[in-house]
């Protein structure tokens, strides 16, 4: 079966957004870490994220199993609060580096501006990616000519076997079989 594997993300330009910061636990600075992507090995020792508007925020302690979090600086409990909610976000660049993709998975990133094609035609192109209820869905801007003759501007197409045939990044292209009746049944 095809995986679309993510990173819950929304770019920003570069940037990808990974993670939200949650409440202050205990005296030395730990945060709770809401991990909103599938590469929780991302969050380590050393690794550094971007918080709007211009803070470079450096890990120096990390806990996987409690997803508590310390950073450089920030090292008492008054001084971390300062970042609860604050986002995470890394670059596309630092992701293709620090996140391994196994065979059949691709970045959101890359996914996201693929054209869709069914037996040569084209469908539109997906111009996002939403989890629902842990199933991945592409969400695809239909192609003018199915929107001039009324069927409807977006349509969503599970990211199953059953609709995939393949994904072609480089061409930029997502082959899929009976996604158009999910168009034409709108």
């Amino acid at each position: 079966m095809a995986c679309l594997t993510a990173l819950l993300l929304k770019l920003m330009m570069n940037e990808i957004e990974v993670a939200r910061i949650g409440k202050a636990v205990g005296l030395r600075g730990d945060l709770k870490l809401h991990n909103l992507s599938d590469f929780p090995d991302q969050f380590r020792v050393g690794a550094t994220f971007f918080s709007p508007p211009n803070l470079t925020l450096k890990i120096c302690a990390y806990s996987p199993d409690s997803t508590l979090v310390r950073f450089h600086g920030y090292e008492d409990r008054d001084r971390a609060q300062t970042l609860t909610n604050a986002l995470l976000y890394t670059s596309i660049e630092a992701s293709r580096q620090d996140c391994a993709l196994g065979d059949e998975e691709y970045f959101w990133f890359d996914i996201q501006g693929c054209n869709v094609e069914e037996d040569g035609e084209l469908l539109g192109s997906v111009d996002e990616i939403e989890r629902i209820g842990g199933q991945d869905y592409l969400h695809v801007k239909s192609a003018s000519i199915h929107v001039e003759a009324g069927l409807a501007s977006v349509f969503l197409i599970p990211y199953q076997d059953h609709f995939i045939n393949n994904v072609d990044i480089k061409a930029k292209c997502i082959y899929v079989k009976n996604a158009k009746a999910l168009l034409e049944n709108l």
